[in-house]
Formats: structure tokens, sequence, C-alpha cells
């Protein structure tokens, strides 16, 4: 008898050892304690204001067209650029640099000049060096003041939301350089 039951016992971890191996698709995720995140902190609401600086023309320029627009665009239409741009404390480009602004813009309207943007402002100084907040959103270029959401972050803005407000603050129509400001408000923990 105790020999059956010994078995059985060995039989019962044998089964249960085979079905925790099986892969079949239903254990990829898990419940976790928010606290291993720092998701129990108090939530933080921070502004701040940066000054990207999109350089199109010179020997050495921070945006390239990657895609030119559709034939007789007058609105960028189908347009496509890639940045790598600075972010600095004032609109002067030799004020300290705070970080980059890496992404795109395209133009993604065809009876307005409207660009899709999508970048990340990664930051290279400060309390908030090696973070990052990612912004996705429409950006009617020629409004005064534009509206893009903060949709993420990385380092101290992991689990970022907010938005930005971008306002025109240079703009040579002849070369397509341009200076913008953006005032940040980013909910993080």
């Amino acid at each position: 008898m105790a020999k059956l039951i010994f078995f059985l016992a060995l039989l019962t971890l044998l089964v249960a050892a085979v079905s925790s191996t099986r892969d079949d698709g239903e254990d990829f995720t898990r419940t976790i304690d928010r606290k291993l995140l720092g998701l129990h902190k108090k939530e933080k609401l921070t502004h701040f204001k940066v000054y990207w600086h999109d350089i199109l023309s010179g020997p050495n320029p921070s945006s390239m067209r990657i895609k030119l627009p559709v034939t007789n665009s007058t609105s960028y239409f189908g347009g496509a650029t890639m940045f790598d741009n600075a972010l600095t404390a004032k609109a002067e480009i030799n004020s300290t640099l705070l970080g980059q602004a890496q992404g795109f813009y395209a133009g993604a309207a065809q009876k307005e000049f409207s660009f899709l943007v999508g970048m990340n402002f990664s930051f290279k100084t400060g309390k908030y060096n090696g973070s990052t907040i990612t912004i996705l959103g429409r950006n009617p270029v020629l409004s005064e003041v534009r509206e893009m959401p903060i949709v993420g972050g990385s380092g101290l803005f992991r689990f970022a939301r907010g938005y930005v407000e971008a306002r025109t603050k240079f703009l040579n129509l002849k070369n397509g350089d341009a200076i913008v400001e953006y005032s940040c408000y980013v909910l993080h923990y």
C-alpha cells in the first residue's frame, strides 16, 4: 500500500512537472506588484520648456528630407523628414544643450500645412539625464500654438503621459530652418 501511495504521488508530481513546462502560449503574462516598478509613489506633474532647433541648411544639417512631397503639393503632403535636433535651454543655439529631439515629421494633410510628428526628447544633462519622453501627434505648423500628446517615456519619465505646446519662435521661409519652443507638461512617478 505504501508503495502504491508513493507511486501515485510520484506520478502526480511528474504529470504536474510536464504540464507546467508545456508551452501552449497561455502563460506569457503575469500580474506583478506595482511597487516593484515604483508605481506606489505619488504621481508628479513636471513642467519644463525647451527650444527645438530644426536645421535643414548648411554643411551639417540636423534634419534631412528623406521623401519629397507629392508633385504639385502646396502642403508638403507625402513628404517626410528625419531629424536629430538640439534641445536647448534658450532660443539661442549656443545656449545650454539639454538633449536631442530625435524622430520624424511627415506631411499628412492634403489641404493644409500639417505634419504627423513622432519624436523622443532624449535628455542629456541634469536630473533627467538618460530619460526620455515620447511625443506623437498632429502638428498644424501655421497655428500659433500646437498641442501634441506625450504618449510615454523612459528613465525618470517611465509611464509618462501629458502634452506639449509648440510655438514657432523663428522660421526661415527660404531654407526651412526653424526654432520652436516646446512647453512640456508631464505626469510621471
